[in-house]
């Protein structure tokens, strides 16, 4: 039987094989198990195929990671499974990705404190909705029932009763919504009981306390006892007392001081919003837990420690997606390759994934050859056989030459199984097939990354440096200085690396290279001078690119890459050279002239921000973060590749 569910975006289509037997659990009822079997799962977005008829496996407590070429829909396939979209997945599995966190406003207050005067402790703490809910319920609880008002613990009870139901409610709605046929009849007997059960309990918290009996009041006292009883002892299953102290051992882990913890949220700078956006998903329990480039803005001591932290992680299925490849074979238990419409398992990192395709190639191509020469040499005598058969006129032996070219088709092919035992027919290859042997079919790789520039930046005119800085200083308060008496003199041609732990100053130091910061403002030293060649251009990247076309894709939902790069060069870019741009840089055919922006994939996002960049060659490059959102293959290759007519390179880690 097969089921099919939207996901909450119109775009995005969601179809999988289920089985009769599989049943959607309420989150009162047990689970069973935390293993995740989904069959012939095809995600289609408007007209293109993410999947088709794929498999997903994902064991218990087993550590992924899934790699794929940018565009193939590794973001898609995520945000499906954490949305409750893919069929054949348990509504009561605990899925939590990056990322996904409370969605609340800078004024929206919560609990009486607002967003922006939350600290950085405050706010990973109140991310885990679970625990911010029972420790809520426990508080409303204990209050009314230490108020010494017998009123209170029964209005507490019945409240918290009806939100309880409330959220009962929406879920057997949702499971109704996933089963047909004699389970769909009985969940929708169980949704019409929910929904009596909630009307009732309603009515109870509308009813005037005045009017209650005695006995009523003792029984709804004595069921807020039972409640709190059953609160806080889900609050020490999940050792909530504990959750501080490990919020903070996560946050010193990913590079945060201790003043930065205690101290607010709204002082924090992107980058290190992400980081705590990381710090929220890693301190939050739960059955699955999806990473999608967890490594972004971390330097090299973070990503040890998250490198650590995932790998000891326990009773949590981990999937992460990564461009850090040192990372990804760290953490790597088994492998899920998304290509050609599916997902390949494959136990071990992907530096042994490639090392044994290597292989596994090379061997085909040199059996394949051979085979093809001792088949050439057969046939070669088998002809010679028939010809000395007919001169002689002998049908015995024709026959017997007829004989063995039967014998030779039947005993070509494949050899060995898949485990590498030697092929039995009625085994390897049951049912009806042309052929007694299976065909040795060769191992396919991607094409290689081809990124080009698109031409070369305009002649100086006269020589000198690109940059120069002397004794240049820069403080954002004073007698804290960030820069201290920095020399720097930039010439062209030249390829700089800008390394250095987080808050040393690399960003700062790239604004006062380009004269302007992320934010568009002006950038100017405390101290010193920068000069700056008259006729060169500078062009910077930045995730702050990528940050701006989410921005235009939700402003004009319609507006392709083509579009886009055509409207932003102001006429000097033609819709055909437009398209070689973009294409050189993966963005192809209709990805590029159909596909809007909104519906593109981060790597998809993250090409379109670098041909806006680069469309007009410029003298100074600066590439903040890049390996973080290109991929670290594809930006070497783009590096080797372009030597000669890339003239600076600067980036903040490679």
């Amino acid at each position: 039987m097969a089921s099919k569910k939207s996901t909450p975006s119109p775009q995005i289509q969601v179809t999988a094989q289920q089985s009769r037997f599989h049943t959607d659990l309420l989150s009162y009822e047990a689970l069973s198990t935390k293993e995740i079997v989904v069959k012939n799962l095809t995600i289609t977005i408007g007209q293109k195929e993410i999947l088709a008829g794929a498999d997903l496996h994902l064991k218990d407590s087993r550590h992924y990671v899934l790699v794929g070429r940018n565009g193939v829909g590794k973001s898609t396939l995520l945000k499906a499974i954490a949305d409750g979209s893919v069929p054949g997945i348990p509504w009561l599995l605990n899925i939590l990705v990056l990322g996904q966190t409370r969605e609340v406003g800078i004024d929206e207050a919560i609990g009486g404190l607002r967003v922006g005067e939350e600290t950085v402790m405050q706010h990973v703490l109140r991310a885990d909705a679970r625990r911010e809910k029972l420790m809520r319920e426990a508080k409303v609880l204990s209050e009314a029932l230490n108020s010494g008002d017998p009123n209170l613990p029964v209005k507490a009870y019945r409240q918290l009763s009806y939100e309880r139901l409330e959220r009962r409610l929406a879920e057997a709605r949702k499971i109704a919504e996933r089963r047909s046929g004699a389970r769909g009849a009985t969940a929708r007997r169980v949704l019409n009981k929910t929904e009596d059960e909630l009307a009732a309990s309603e009515a109870r918290t509308k009813a005037e306390f005045k009017d209650l009996e005695p006995a009523e009041v003792s029984a709804d006292t004595m069921a807020a006892v039972d409640m709190l009883s059953d609160v806080q002892s889900a609050l020490e299953l999940m050792n909530a007392e504990a959750a501080e102290a490990k919020t903070r051992t996560v946050l010193l882990g990913l590079g945060f001081s201790a003043e930065m913890i205690d101290d607010s949220m709204a002082k924090l700078s992107g980058g290190w919003r992400t980081r705590c956006d990381l710090a929220c998903a890693l301190c939050q329990k739960s059955d699955v837990l999806i990473l999608d480039e967890p490594t972004n803005f971390l330097d090299l001591p973070s990503i040890i420690w998250l490198q650590e932290y995932v790998r000891n992680l326990e009773e949590t299925t981990v999937v992460v997606v990564t461009h850090d490849r040192d990372f990804a074979d760290a953490v790597a238990e088994e492998l899920l390759v998304m290509r050609n419409q599916k997902i390949e398992v494959f136990k071990g990192n992907l530096s042994l994934y490639e090392s044994e395709r290597w292989k596994k190639a090379k061997w085909m191509d040199s059996m394949k050859e051979a085979q093809e020469k001792q088949k050439a040499h057969m046939e070669k005598s088998i002809q010679h056989n028939i010809s000395a058969a007919k001169r002689a006129g002998d049908d015995k032996k024709l026959k017997q030459a007829a004989s063995r070219k039967k014998k030779l088709d039947e005993r070509m092919g494949m050899q060995v199984n898949a485990k590498g035992h030697k092929f039995k027919l009625n085994r390897d290859m049951g049912g009806w097939h042309l052929s007694s042997h299976a065909d040795i079919e060769t191992i396919d790789f991607d094409p290689p990354v081809v990124l080009k520039f698109p031409g070369v930046p305009p002649d100086l005119r006269f020589p000198g440096a690109l940059v120069n800085l002397e004794k240049v200083c820069f403080g954002y308060k004073k007698g804290k200085p960030i820069l201290n008496d920095v020399d720097l003199t930039i010439h062209p041609g030249e390829r700089v690396g800008i390394c250095g732990l987080n808050g040393s100053g690399k960003t700062t130091l790239l604004n006062l290279v380009v004269g302007v910061g992320e934010d568009g403002s002006l950038a100017a030293p405390t101290k010193g001078t920068v000069n700056r060649h008259p006729r060169a251009k500078f062009a910077r990247f930045s995730q702050l690119v990528v940050e701006q076309l989410d921005v235009l894709a939700a402003e004009n939902p319609s507006t392709t890459s083509l579009a886009h790069l055509m409207d932003i060069s102001g006429g000097e870019l033609d819709e055909r050279n437009a398209r070689a741009l973009l294409a050189s840089l993966g963005l192809q055919g209709q990805v590029a002239s159909d596909v809007p922006i909104a519906a593109l994939s981060g790597g998809q996002k993250v090409r379109l921000a670098f041909a806006k960049l680069v469309w007009s060659p410029s003298h100074l490059l600066v590439l903040d973060e890049v390996s973080q959102l290109l991929g670290i293959n594809e930006l070497h290759s783009y590096v080797d590749k372009h030597r000669r007519s890339l003239p600076i390179w600067m980036q903040t880690r490679f």
